[in-house]
């Protein structure tokens, strides 16, 4: 096999390699899939306005997230189910991030429990939540999170009802039989059933809470010490909102383009979250990073970091832990890159000024010098 040298490469790999019902569940979005294709093509419209003749010798990428120091803004977005993708699944991918010296977060829907995991050594990891009718299995399961030594809850907000995958629909979408939803094994909700459509959507159906609103962002703080994330705001409205209710930070996130379709890209929806975010609180992105001037780019409009999510499961699928360990280690290379030809040495030296966007004023023409 020829030398990969870009994260997008994985995935046709991943392709080829994972039974169709599995590659399928991880690439697909949501009905058209149109939020899924401008998830990258809304990076392509943004430009760079690189500055020349800086000593950019040095740089630095280091950061710190909710306190915790990495080594880059770049890190690893909760999905679930890695062990369809490798028979190490989340323990591999928790090694890749702990030796890259960044943030994993573990999926709810995990093929690993959260003792798994944390068993897999030392690392910064946060803990994705989906909230189910049973309060009683939330609480547990954000004690058990909290027990293991995960640091930070990210809640996920945009999936009262599981988005309508079609790929999931035609091919009858199941965890495969050898496999279960590790960290609900002990509360028989592990298992999906087979249905007549997505077996995850009726499984999303029977257990995720409908009713979930701001009072219970509010009630999390009151079971946990952790701070919450509050994964998948698009709007200024809701920024404003999770701000007051006392969210220690925000993920702008469309779930990867699988819920509500024709929803905008992050990367076009960040301005505004971070505008109404005031500052007061950090705003990360995730959805459709797959090169380091992607980092930049949203960097520039004002994310303190990334995530990145389907790079992880099909570089997973290639080539297990190092695989995972290859694409954190080309989108580092490929920003710092980006960082030292845009004329930047540290992470606070990138400016909005280093882009220019579809929605920006024209600049003001200076007055054309004098012959």
């Amino acid at each position: 096999m020829e030398e990969i040298t870009n994260v997008m490469e994985y995935e046709e790999i991943a392709k080829k390699k994972l039974p169709k019902m599995v590659y399928d569940y991880y690439a697909s979005g949501a009905e058209d899939q149109w939020t899924l294709a401008e998830n990258r093509n809304a990076f392509s419209r943004i430009l760079f306005r690189p500055r020349i003749l800086i000593d950019v010798s040095k740089i630095d990428m280091t950061t710190t997230v909710l306190g915790f120091k990495i080594s880059m803004p770049i890190m690893v977005a909760p999905t679930a189910m890695q062990k369809m993708a490798h028979p190490e699944g989340e323990y591999a991918t928790a090694r890749a991030a702990s030796a890259a010296g960044t943030i994993m977060t573990l999926s709810s829907w995990a093929t690993s429990s959260v003792e798994e995991v944390a068993s897999t050594g030392p690392g910064i990891r946060f803990f994705q939540l989906y909230v189910y009718k049973d309060r009683n299995v939330v609480a547990q399961l954000v004690r058990r999170a909290e027990r293991a030594g995960f640091k930070a809850i990210a809640l996920t907000v945009d999936t009262p009802r599981l988005g309508r995958r079609e790929a999931d629909i035609k091919n009858r979408f199941v965890l495969p039989p050898f496999l279960t939803l590790k960290n609900f094994e002990g509360l028989d909700l592990g298992k999906m059933d087979e249905a007549n459509d997505s077996g995850l959507a009726s499984y999303v159906a029977g257990q995720v809470d409908r009713t979930l609103s701001w009072k219970d962002v509010q009630w999390l703080q009151t079971i946990t010490k952790m701070p919450i994330l509050v994964k998948g705001v698009l709007t200024a409205e809701d920024a404003r909102i999770a701000v007051q209710s006392g969210a220690a930070g925000i993920i702008v996130s469309n779930h990867g383009a699988r819920q509500l379709d024709y929803v905008p890209a992050t990367i076009s929806a960040l301005e505004e979250v971070v505008k109404a975010a005031q500052g007061r609180i950090p705003v990360f992105l995730d959805g459709g990073v797959r090169r380091g001037t992607d980092v930049f780019k949203a960097l520039a409009l004002g994310a303190s970091g990334i995530f990145i999510g389907r790079p992880v499961v099909f570089s997973l699928a290639a080539e297990g832990e190092a695989g995972v360990r290859k694409v954190l280690q080309m989108l580092r290379d490929e920003f710092e890159l980006t960082m030292a030809l845009s004329g930047c040495t540290s992470l606070k030296e990138i400016t909005r000024n280093h882009i220019v966007t579809e929605w920006d004023a024209p600049r003001a023409a200076l007055p054309a010098p004098r012959l």
